[in-house]
């Protein structure tokens, strides 16, 4: 899964960068989004191959800090990045006329880069809180990777606040991008509507569909884990909910974009016609 889930998104960036047809803004965002994906998915399922194969599973307080750090800035950024897809498929079918003049390539960059500052500055504080716990117990971290709450719930420390902080951020960072996100396909559903023509609708909503699925899958198992209180979470159920947002997701963006996509499909045929071509002569 993990060697698919690389290949997969490598394969989306590389299409994107050099097909001609696919330089606009949705594949610019997803091209972006692939890249963070890659990232995403190789913060803890590297490791956590490891640990199958070992017997020993130890991993340094400094790394765990670390996994935990990371996986919650690029969870953080793929929020903004659903979000940022969203309006643009909100401009392109709502706004039609003035898309091209809007989401430009600049906007599109700034857009981009606001999505990784904004995460990764953000994320400044909480590092430095989870820097100051200390360790004293036996340190058995009930999960596959370090997430924030199974860390706390191992440390020394009083961590009663901080777990209230990252609960609160939490809520604020996930409902912000999906609240976005929802009003946004409610515009471009009600856009929809007002098509004449059956053909009309159903080509302005396959524009769609594939950012649709990938917000359902990812918000989904996301809302499960971080937006119910810290006390009483069943650590059995969150390892499962977890392996969605963590590993399915990452490997199945790139199938839903490729397959409900018909010019990544497109491009994609061309491509293996190429590459039989290249391999026969």
């Amino acid at each position: 899964m993990y060697l698919a889930a690389i290949a997969g998104n490598i394969l989306i960036i590389t299409l994107v960068i050099t097909k001609p047809k696919l330089k606009k803004p949705m594949y610019f965002f997803l091209c972006n989004l692939s890249f963070l994906e890659i990232w995403y998915i190789s913060v803890t399922l590297p490791k956590m191959l490891q640990d199958i194969l070992a017997d020993t599973r130890r991993i340094s307080v400094a790394g765990c800090i670390a996994q935990c750090y990371f996986f919650f800035v690029l969870g953080g950024i793929e929020n903004y990045f659903l979000a940022v897809m969203a309006y643009d498929r909100y401009l392109a079918i709502c706004r039609p006329l003035r898309y091209s003049s809007i989401m430009n390539f600049a906007l599109c960059c700034q857009f981009a880069l606001g999505c990784w500052i904004c995460s990764l500055l953000g994320s400044l504080l909480p590092l430095y809180w989870l820097c100051t716990l200390s360790f004293c117990g036996s340190n058995q971290l009930n999960h596959f990777f370090c997430d924030v709450i199974p860390l706390l719930n191992i440390s020394c420390t009083d961590t009663s606040t901080l777990k209230k902080y990252f609960f609160v951020v939490a809520w604020v960072v996930i409902f912000s991008c999906l609240f976005f996100t929802i009003l946004s396909y409610i515009k471009i559903i009600l856009t929809i509507f007002k098509i004449p023509s059956s053909s009309g609708k159903s080509k302005a909503f396959s524009t769609c569909v594939s950012h649709l699925t990938v917000v359902v899958i990812y918000y989904g198992s996301v809302i499960l884990i971080y937006v119910r209180s810290p006390e009483g979470q069943s650590f059995a159920f969150d390892k499962i909910i977890s392996v969605f947002y963590a590993v399915v997701t990452p490997l199945l963006n790139p199938i839903i974009y490729s397959l409900r996509n018909k010019e990544v499909r497109d491009e994609l045929k061309l491509m293996a016609k190429s590459a039989v071509r290249n391999a026969i002569f």
